[in-house]
């Protein structure tokens, strides 16, 4: 039978908040853990490999599963990042490359050469559609994914609305490059953006026609997910709403929602569609 599981983003249990103390690692782990989720993902560039190196314990503790957001900068960063992964048997990297080449053809053999290193220390790996990054841009991710059909994708759909400034209701074509996105994802990622701002507090009134935009793609990302994998396979899905200044603030630097309870609302909804599919 087919699973989902939900994982929580570590980055996105950051308060960054002035004057107060971050909670610890363990703290995290243990929130995380005692609210339903599945595993905590980690995310690391090459230099950040050392600060988490308490994190296979924590893991191993609370009985959470890892998944790794790898930021390399350049092309040899993969290496140690997918041998970290490995190490905290991981099950995913989303990769989101600071290799950026100007022109889709540029970039297929540093992508092949990812893939084929993935292949040889056996991890799973995919690209994350993430702004200042490889797949910055909803028309060159399009046409990546032409030169690399092999490629996979994890779909943070927040960043195509924000880079393409999408309107409501999506024009035809938006919808057409949306579905083939959704078509090559096999992890998705939980926020919701409207067309200017990247994280929009879901429960305010102003905001509820993205909130149903971003349910529709979900629950179509997952029944597209379904209909090609196998019985035994497992979806992953990535509550990630980010501290500020992605968490949009006040005059006096608060948070104008509790991105914990906000997460907490879109893993249930995530789990609703689930349950809907597995009726249909």
């Amino acid at each position: 039978m087919q699973q989902l599981k939900i994982y929580q983003s570590l980055w996105g249990m950051e308060q960054r908040a002035p004057g107060k103390d971050e909670p610890s690692f363990e703290y995290n782990f243990e929130k995380a853990k005692n609210a339903g989720y599945h595993g905590l993902c980690l995310d690391l560039s090459v230099d950040e490999i050392d600060d988490f190196q308490e994190a296979n314990a924590l893991y191993a503790k609370f009985n959470l599963e890892c998944m790794i957001n790898a930021f390399p900068m350049q092309s040899s960063d993969m290496q140690p990042l997918m041998q970290m992964a490995k190490s905290l048997n991981a099950p995913l990297i989303n990769i989101i490359s600071g290799v950026m080449p100007l022109k889709p053809n540029e970039a297929v053999s540093c992508v092949k050469r990812w893939m084929k290193e993935a292949v040889e220390i056996d991890v799973n790996i995919l690209f994350e559609t993430h702004r200042d990054s490889l797949l910055n841009d909803l028309f060159f991710t399009i046409q990546l994914m032409d030169l690399i059909p092999e490629m996979r994708l994890c779909a943070d759909l927040s960043h195509f609305v924000v880079d393409r400034e999408l309107r409501l209701p999506l024009p035809e074509r938006d919808k057409s490059f949306i579905n083939n996105v959704l078509e090559r994802s096999d992890c998705f990622q939980g926020r919701i953006a409207n067309r200017e701002q990247i994280q929009i507090q879901i429960d305010f009134p102003q905001h509820q026609e993205w909130v149903d935009q971003f349910r529709v793609w979900w629950k179509d990302g997952i029944r597209m997910w379904r209909s090609r994998n196998k019985k035994d396979a497992t979806l992953i899905f990535l509550c990630e709403l980010g501290p500020r200044p992605y968490a949009i603030t006040d005059k006096n630097q608060e948070e104008l929602s509790d991105r914990w309870e906000e997460a907490l609302t879109i893993k249930s909804w995530v789990e609703e569609i689930w349950a809907e599919l597995e009726a249909e």
